[in-house]
Formats: structure tokens, sequence, C-alpha cells
């Protein structure tokens, strides 16, 4: 029987797993390698090697209601697309709720996770650790959860840019990048049009001389800000739209090109790819179209070659005196501390069952948790896999045979590289909310929205037709929260809050003027009235 959990890194997939465990009347112990909690969001003025590092000006892409987790609403104060700051602020307030912390042992590196000699019988893990001293200690644990994430290892592909070893500048991972200082004035080539290179280029262009992105394939752009200025991911992400887009795949597809064409034309900016809008990730930027229609970022093909300080690209056009290069080209993910034959590939990616479970174990006593991609935030796709994860531990549901799972694996990697653009950096990628649904759906908490209609009417059309926010897998089944009704329909006063620093009176309507301007006429008639009552009176008196 499964009790003591070890759990590997306590960023946002390791905190929300020691919250399931403790859900589940597991007793799990997180290690850390770090001094301190976050992961990922942890912004560190030193990159510390074998770390995951993100620079001073990130701010989440996801909106705070879609990246929650599903019982915890962000506070409503918080600015809806937030600074990593306050995402630490938000993990914080979460590790103080749950009263996670004492569960964590800081500053202890797992150095190898192995079957014990009884494995299969007891499903038992020997977990070797070493701390920040040097001492190493050996654990027995009954299962293992794996969150230690994959930014950690930078995909530097020196090789594949022929007279690097000759470029006179300087030239680093955008894993090393922290702010544009030391960048005023200068020429800077970035190369790589994911998210982080796209971010570093408008960040650098404030102050550097000229700003070069280089793009292999190009990229879809769509910014934080959506229709009348709301969050878009709260705008576009409902089951009504979700549904929609599921029976009507081309035509959606169209739809969504054609609009992102009308903020301004990927083909004119230099950024259209050749893939369809929902075959990649796409760039999440309000400022890049800014940079680019006003020069100081300009785009450019794939490098060809280096020569000095000059910089040949695919397209035969050069750029001279290049100061520095920042190549945003990824990062290598890899589980050193498994067994190998616990980290074999399907395509890319790695041959789990839901993207989780190795299939080949005898006992399902060791789950990944936030190895994962989608049109969505991680956090809450990372608690969707621990909730179900520590519920297979416990023996409450059973997986399939290994059979049907290595079937299930091999059938979702064919259509995932149908549907989508994977490679060795980019190696999964699912489709956020049926994945949300199926793993949700095996746990008995993916909502009924027609049983809703016929108990909650109004809550049913938030449901359907509102974002599809992490709360609503809290209304029934287990792990169930009484206050998920009530923070779905609340939910979009947390939204417009922060707007409110400055109210603006509303105007007054034609109706409301003519009603206001009949009583001003009728109390004046009646002061009239009462004036000549008065005098009258006076007068007779007299």
């Amino acid at each position: 029987m499964v009790q003591r959990v070890a759990v590997i890194g306590a960023g946002p997939s390791g905190l929300t797993s020691i919250k399931c465990c403790l859900d589940e009347m597991l007793e799990p112990t997180c290690f850390e390698s770090s001094n301190d909690i976050g992961g990922l969001w942890r912004f560190k003025e030193t990159p510390e090697p074998g770390k995951a590092n993100i620079y001073q000006s990130v701010v989440i892409n996801s909106s705070k209601e879609m990246m929650s987790y599903s019982d915890f609403p962000p506070p409503a104060e918080l600015p809806n697309n937030m600074h990593h700051s306050e995402v630490m602020l938000y993990l914080r307030l979460y590790a103080q709720e749950f009263q996670l912390m004492q569960h964590i042992r800081f500053q202890t590196t797992v150095v190898s996770v192995r079957q014990r000699a009884d494995f299969a019988v007891t499903g038992q893990w020997d977990v070797d650790t070493e701390s920040a001293a040097g001492q190493r200690e050996t654990h027995i644990f009954d299962a293992v959860l794996i969150c230690s994430g994959h930014y950690t290892q930078p995909h530097l592909p020196l090789s594949d840019f022929p007279g690097i070893e000759s470029f006179k500048g300087r030239y680093f991972h955008s894993w090393e990048y922290r702010n544009s200082k030391g960048l005023e004035g200068k020429r800077v080539l970035v190369i790589g049009t994911g998210n982080s290179g796209s971010d570093i280029a408008v960040d650098i262009s404030r102050v550097a001389e000229r700003v070069y992105l280089s793009t292999r394939r190009g990229a879809w752009v769509i910014g934080r800000v959506g229709p009348g200025g709301l969050p878009g991911d709260i705008v576009w992400s409902s089951r009504m739209q979700s549904m929609i887009r599921n029976l009507f795949p081309n035509w959606s597809t169209r739809a969504v090109e054609n609009k992102l064409n009308e903020a301004f034309d990927h083909k004119l900016y230099g950024l259209k790819p050749k893939h369809s809008f929902w075959a990649q990730i796409p760039i999440v930027n309000d400022d890049l179209a800014g940079r680019i229609i006003s020069g100081r970022v300009q785009v450019k093909p794939n490098v060809k070659e280096f020569l000095g300080t000059s910089v040949v690209f695919a397209d035969g056009s050069m750029i001279n005196e290049v100061d520095t290069v920042i190549f945003a080209t990824g990062y290598n993910y890899s589980f050193p501390f498994l067994p190998p034959k616990i980290q074999t590939k399907c395509g890319y990616r790695l041959r789990l069952y839901k993207h989780i479970f190795p299939p080949s174990l005898t006992r399902p006593t060791l789950a990944v948790v936030g190895f994962i991609h989608g049109f969505g935030a991680v956090n809450p796709l990372a608690e969707m896999q621990a909730r179900w994860a520590t519920r297979v531990f416990k023996g409450l549901v059973e997986l399939p045979s290994e059979e049907i799972m290595l079937k299930e694996i091999e059938k979702d990697s064919e259509i995932m590289h149908q549907s989508y653009v994977c490679s060795e950096r980019n190696p999964l990628q699912v489709d956020y909310l049926p994945y949300m649904d199926s793993l949700a759906e095996k746990m008995g908490v993916k909502p009924n929205v027609l049983k809703l209609f016929l108990r909650d009417p109004k809550l049913a059309l938030e449901v359907f037709l509102g974002p599809c926010t992490p709360y609503q897998y809290r209304l029934s089944g287990p792990g169930q929260w009484t206050g998920a009704r009530q923070a779905i329909l609340t939910q979009w006063q947390r939204v417009t809050q922060p707007f409110r620093t400055r109210v603006v009176p509303e105007p007054e309507s034609r109706t409301a003027c003519g009603l206001r301007s009949l009583a001003a006429l009728t109390g004046a008639a009646l002061l009239v009235c009462l004036f000549f009552y008065q005098h009258g009176s006076v007068s007779r008196i007299v």
C-alpha cells in the first residue's frame, strides 16, 4: 500500500503534487535542489547551472484565472497577466494556504531513483539524495512524482551555424539573459522566434541600435490583450468555442488566422509560418509588431553562416558589425536520475501513458508531472496530472494493461505528429481542453454540463459559454470543493478588479437625462405653485 511519496522539485508542478498527496492522505517529502520554491518563476540575478532561469521582464502569457490552481483563485487585486514576481507571490500564498512548506527539503538534490529488489511485490523505490554540504542519503519511498521541469539544459547547436567560431562578438544562450544592461547602442542578433526569443528581442530593442530576429519557420503572434481589452485567453477559451473548433476545424483555423492578420499581416511582417495556427504554440507578445513597424526589430530568415562580425542569411542578405548573438534555441530535456529503461521514446516524446506513467512498470508507482505543452497554462495541467496520479497510487483508479497503454501511446503519438509541429525541442503538445477532460473523466470530475443546466442553469451557462477555468473540475466528484461554484460565478469580478485604478463615471443616457430634466421641471413647477400659493395667502391675511 502506497503511503510515503517522494516529490522531486518544488516548482509549480511540485507544489500542487505535494497538495494532491495530502488530499489523498499520503505522506509527501519534496526534494528541492535550490533554497526556495517557484522553480522557473524564481528570478535569480546570477544563473545557476542545471536550474531554470528567467529574465527580469518576464510576464506570464496566461491570465491569472486560466493559470490558477483549481481550488485556489488568485487575489482579485493581482494583474491579469502577472509579472514573475507576482506569480511567485501567488505560489507562496498557495504554499502557505495548504501548509506545503513543511514537506519540502531544500538544497537537496536527487541523484538517483531506482527500483528496489522487491519492486514487483512492493512497488518501492530507492531515492538517493545529496545535500548542499555533500552529504548523501538513501530513502525508501512507496511512490515517486517527478516534477523537475524541462528548462534546465540549454540547447546551443553551434554546429548548425558555420563560422560561429570566427565570430568576433559575444554570443550566449537565452538562458543566460537577465536584462538589456550592457547592450545599449549595440547591434544584436536573436536567433529563434519562440516566446523567449521574441520577448528578448523586444526588450533589447528599447536600448540597442538595432535588433535582428532570425526565424527558421516563422510564427503566429497573438497578444495577451483580447477584445475589449480583456485577457485574450479568457475570451477565447470556452467549451462552446472548443466544440465549434472540433466540429469545424478548417473553418475555425482560417477564422483565427484571418483575425490575427487583421492586427498585422504576418506575411508583410516576415513572420507568416508554413504551419497552421493550431499546429504549434504561438508567440504571445503585445509589442513585437510595434517594434517591427518602428524598425527597432528587423525579421530575418535562418542564418547561413558567420563571417567575422558579419552574418549571412539563407536568402543571401547580410548584416555587418554585429556585436552580440543570443541563441533562443530551446532546451534539451533529460532526467539523469532515472533508469534509462524508463526514458524510452516514442517519436520525440517519452513513452508515457497520458504523458504521465511509464507503461512498462509492473507497479504504477512512478509518475511524471508537468512535462507537457498545450494551448493553456501548465499549472492546471500539472495539477490534473497530479490528482490522477495520486489516485492511481492509492489504488482508487486503475491503469489499463501494458499492451493497451502502449497502443494508446502509439496512436496518440501518430495523431500528435500529424496535428502539431513536433521536434526534439518541442517533443509533445496536447489539445488543452480535451486532454484536461480526458483525465477528469477518468477521475469522475469532468463537469456534466447537461445535468448542470437542469440543476443550476446560471452556473451551467457560465461553464459552457464562459472561460473554461480550472474551478470547473472541482464542482463534483473526488476532491470536490464547496467554493468552486462561487469561484466560477465571480471570476469576471477578479478579471475586472485590477483595471479599477481609476473609475470612469458612466455617461448619462438620454433616458436618464430626460427623466432628470422632467424631475427638475416638475420640481420648479411645484416651487412656483408653492410660491404663488404662499404669496396669495399672505395677501389675503394682510
